[in-house]
């Protein structure tokens, strides 16, 4: 097997000798003061990815709002951030979440949200924010809505029976491959409009979240989708937006290559440009996932039967993707042992391991078979693109819940060099 330069290094998260930096910060410093598990969040990075999506669409002479989707990472200081950037709205999917987005200074016309499964109570709380862009997942919350706040405008959000995810992963698809709770299938778009038109409520979008982490081989499948929706805005009497919802994925492994946003947002001006729609997209994991790593301890180093372990301080219910999703989190040495061979093609020192975590299950495994330098008891290990879906999906499962959260800005002012 051959190693190369490590295939994720960028200018913001890089080696430099032997120590991993993310930014300015020099995680080994971060990991040892602080203490581990800890997740760690890039500013920088979190502008640039949005800024990216931004000049996409911009390029593609497509009007639009960014609405970053809140479930990808809750930190108040990253919302705080992404508040004052001023590029961003949010996507909301709970009541609490709505709240938080209003707590930290999101205003109601910058904010969507898109439940499934919707109780009075919560419609009780949608009902006094009067500004957001809301979507309704079924008829019943039709109906709901419409007995409770008649006259007031929504969405609707579709089932577009097209699936859509990273690597054609059945678990991070929405739509298409069975039947799913979420969003109005075409069978009863039609009586969805009748019902909303009984309460005088009036539909100026469509709504659709088809699936999780498309790349660019998806995006064949992503221009079905768009042709899909294209009869559903058709239906409509005066659309203002349509909202493809997030799902853009970023590289995991080697071999992905980075989303085309300049072939994503031609394939959406080509479908909806003409209709003179604003176009809303609600990416969460591309504007955070990349922005974060999460550092954790080697606890042991030991070999059973035919397979090298290496147990961390952090498991599964600190970061979920692995067991849940069986999605891949590449793991690197915070500081690399033997560091002349990790930046030759040999890789002689490498070796097997598997990466298991501290709770008592079987699914607690982070990444197996995979290939690292030589790794120490007391080391500390990173796994990289962890900014979203980990943190905020994270529990207290066998109490083993705590980590830290550091927020890492640009050095300015009177302390920086």
């Amino acid at each position: 097997m051959s190693y190369c330069k490590w295939w994720w290094q960028r200018d913001d998260l890089r080696y430099v000798e032997d120590s991993l930096f993310l930014g300015e910060q020099n995680l080994y410093s971060l990991a040892y003061s602080a203490g581990s598990p800890c997740y760690v969040y890039n500013s920088t990075r979190i502008k640039q990815n949005i800024l990216r999506i931004h000049c996409a669409l911009e390029s593609a002479s497509l009007p639009h709002c960014i609405f970053y989707a809140i479930k990808a990472n809750r930190n108040p200081l990253l919302l705080s951030y992404v508040r004052g950037l001023g590029l961003s709205g949010i996507d909301c999917c709970s009541p609490s979440e709505l709240l938080l987005a209003r707590q930290v200074g999101f205003f109601e016309e910058e904010i969507t949200y898109t439940g499934t499964s919707v109780s009075n109570d919560d419609l009780a709380i949608i009902a006094r924010h009067p500004g957001i862009f809301l979507n309704c997942d079924s008829l019943s919350e039709i109906r709901r809505l419409g007995t409770l706040a008649p006259g007031r405008e929504i969405g609707i959000r579709i089932n577009p029976n097209i699936g859509l995810s990273y690597g054609a992963n059945l678990k991070l698809q929405y739509s298409g491959h069975k039947t799913t709770k979420f969003g109005i299938y075409k069978d009863s778009f039609l009586e969805a409009l009748q019902l909303a038109a009984q309460y005088n409520l009036k539909v100026t979008g469509i709504h659709c979240h088809s699936g999780w982490g498309f790349l660019n081989k998806q995006l064949p499948v992503f221009e079905m989708l768009l042709n899909e929706l294209c009869w559903y805005v058709d239906q409509l009497k005066t659309p203002k937006y349509i909202n493809l919802g997030g799902g853009l994925g970023v590289p995991i492994v080697k071999d992905d290559s980075p989303l085309d946003l300049e072939a994503w947002a031609k394939l959406i001006a080509k479908y909806f440009a003409p209709r003179s729609l604003k176009v809303f997209v609600e990416p969460g994991d591309y504007i955070v996932k990349d922005s974060g790593v999460l550092l954790l301890q080697v606890t042991t180093v030991e070999r059973k039967q035919d397979k090298n372990f290496i147990y961390v301080n952090g498991g599964f219910n600190i970061n979920l993707e692995p067991a849940f999703y069986e999605l891949p989190l590449e793991v690197v040495p915070v500081v690399i042992r033997g560091r002349e061979t990790s930046y030759t093609d040999s890789g002689a020192d490498w070796i097997k391991v598997t990466i298991a975590g501290n709770i008592n299950e079987v699914i607690d495994i982070f990444a197996e078979d995979i290939y690292l330098p030589p790794v120490q008891e007391d080391d500390y290990l990173a796994f990289i693109n962890a900014g979203g879906y980990g943190s905020s999906m994270s529990s207290n499962h066998c109490m083993r819940g705590n980590f830290m959260e550091y927020f890492l800005y640009e050095r300015n002012g009177a302390f920086s060099d």
